[in-house]
């Protein structure tokens, strides 16, 4: 039987360094969708007019509601397609980010589990090897000459 030797300091330590490294990732694709808003923002439109601040029902008024008991709406821009590619481009990769931050987050418990389930198992040998160590002491005390019964 192949034998074991998993520390769990050591393990403690790698978990914080993936997790570290996890935080790194979030903040990267964080960066990563500001950036790309920016530049969605920045690329502007193909259509004339709509950087004027109009709506499609046309201007509203400072604090006007757009139809009564609503909040206020702000004015919407119109989309260019630079914006509408970059838009598609953050959907379609979607499943794929949700997907790493996922695996990312079972390895992780994985890990821990799997460390707790060692130690665990580690317990419960340690606890029958007392036992039996305890079980052979009581039979050596009780054959020796004058032991206790």
């Amino acid at each position: 039987m192949t034998s074991w030797d998993i520390k769990p300091q050591g393990v403690q330590g790698q978990l914080k360094t993936v997790g570290g490294n996890a935080g790194e990732v979030e903040k990267a694709l964080n960066a990563l969708l500001t950036a790309m808003s920016e530049a969605a923002q920045a690329a502007g439109t193909a259509v004339p007019g709509s950087q004027s601040g109009m709506s499609p029902q046309g201007p509203l008024a400072p604090g006007a509601a757009s139809a009564p008991g609503q909040a206020f709406l702000a004015p919407q821009k119109a989309m260019g397609p630079v914006a509408a590619a970059l838009g598609e481009y953050l959907t379609a990769r979607k499943p794929e980010l949700k997907s790493m931050a996922e695996r990312i987050e079972a390895c992780i418990l994985g890990a821990v589990k799997a460390t707790n389930e060692y130690l665990e198992g580690d317990l419960e040998q340690a606890k029958a090897a007392q036992d039996a160590a305890r079980a052979v002491n009581l039979e050596v005390l009780r054959e020796k000459p004058g032991g206790k019964q």
